[in-house]
């Protein structure tokens, strides 16, 4: 048995807002907080993408040609980095050039188009193509959802556009008793080779690694190689004596999340050596794994969306409550006059379509979340906003905004 070991990692940073009373609507179309996006850009990028990109490119060196890995970086992230930290571009320019590493695809903006509006789904993949291609490079046949959102049509809309392969959440409920590990494609669309995330060895990296409640704190490479290797022996028969771990996660679980002090760093530097002791294993990227699923493999059905958020692994951390919903509703509801208004004002289209973008990004969704909001969660972690109802409120005067400017009904926060 042998086993395809994909690391992936996501990089993205939103546009966040500034804060914005309703009295601006219809006086400012200022509404993003580039002092906070640069301050929080270039935090990121020396705990985490510097001295990281770093680390990657000596591993790839030593144990050419056998370690691989792949990122998903969105346009507003990549954007960023050009504007307030373009070392980090250069950087990750130096990783692309190793061959070693792959980009995936996504949508530009981080957005819940694909559950929304196919039509603006489709333009920001193609957005987000011609990001990667002007500041790093084309990115693969594999695509990547945002938050790893995925459903019967949403792979029906990836396949669509020509893609090998969609990553998917290992979700227990899609496997029905059956390995997580074991090759899949997708009951709707057959054509495409299905990637899902292990979470449990995923989370043991991302979330699990500095807690010292955990019964497997401290957790080294070895151990961790070890774990892998036992997944390869536990494969059956009948995935053709080949399977997949996908190892999804932020790339800010290094250095952001795990602190360095932590030993996040070494155990990174180690673990490819000790997994690469163990011949079962391989690091593949995600095209490579795509390309090796049987074109009869087993498929998966998805009649709701599943995501990588939460226990729940659904979308309800972005449209769990009444809030969020309208939010997003009224945000997509402005797509027909937003285009309409770029028709008739060439001008001043491009930037406002660009604002409208920018508001569909998920975590203007995120921040309005209350799951557990009283306990601190990391729903509150990331949010800059003081509670999700002041989350709701700045993002509703934001909307009217744009409204009145594209001659759309005005939304309301009340």
């Amino acid at each position: 048995m042998s086993l395809d070991v994909c690391f992936y990692f996501q990089v993205h940073q939103p546009w966040r807002l500034r804060p914005y009373a309703y009295r601006e609507v219809g006086r400012s179309h200022d509404y993003f907080d580039d002092r906070a996006n640069a301050e929080i850009l270039r935090r990121v990028a020396r705990k985490c993408y510097l001295p990281m990109n770093a680390l990657l490119e000596q591993l790839i060196a030593r144990h050419r040609p056998h370690f691989r890995v792949s990122f998903s970086i969105t346009a507003t992230a990549l954007e960023q980095m050009a504007a307030f930290a373009p070392e980090v571009l250069v950087s990750f320019r130096r990783l692309l050039a190793t061959g070693a590493v792959e980009l995936l695809a996504e949508t530009s903006h981080h957005s819940l188009a694909a559950l929304y509006s196919p039509r603006e789904f489709a333009e920001q993949v193609r957005l987000h193509r011609a990001a990667c291609r002007r500041w790093l490079g084309a990115p693969g046949k594999v695509f990547r959802n945002t938050e790893l959102i995925a459903s019967d049509a949403v792979a029906a809309q990836v396949a669509a556009l020509g893609f090998d392969g969609l990553c998917i959440e290992g979700a227990d409920r899609l496997f029905g008793g059956r390995r997580v590990t074991a090759p899949y494609r997708f009951a709707a669309a057959p054509a495409l080779a299905a990637l899902p995330r292990h979470y449990r060895l995923s989370d043991d990296i991302a979330f699990r690694f500095s807690d010292r409640r955990w019964a497997d704190w401290p957790l080294d490479a070895e151990r961790y190689a070890e774990w892998l290797h036992g997944e390869a022996a536990a494969l059956p028969p009948q995935a053709g004596g080949r399977g997949f771990v996908g190892l999804f996660m932020d790339y800010e679980t290094f250095g952001e999340h795990q602190w360095a002090d932590t030993g996040i760093f070494d155990f990174m530097r180690a673990l490819p050596g000790e997994l690469l002791k163990h011949q079962a294993c391989r690091f593949v990227t995600p095209s490579q794994a795509a390309a090796r699923v049987p074109t009869d493999a087993a498929t998966l059905d998805l009649p709701a969306p599943v995501s990588w958020a939460d226990l729940e692994r659904d979308t309800s951390a972005w449209d769990g409550n009444r809030i969020q919903q309208a939010a997003l509703e009224a945000a997509f509801a402005l797509e027909p006059a937003v285009r309409d208004y770029g028709v008739r004002h060439a001008a001043d289209a491009g930037r406002v379509l660009e604002d409208w973008r920018r508001l569909l990004t998920s975590d203007h969704a995120y921040y309005m979340s209350t799951k557990h909001w009283a306990d601190g969660d990391v729903h509150q972690y990331f949010s800059p906003f003081d509670s999700p109802y002041d989350a709701y409120i700045n993002y509703m005067n934001v909307l009217a905004d744009l409204a009145q400017r594209v001659g759309a009904p005005v939304a309301s926060p009340a």
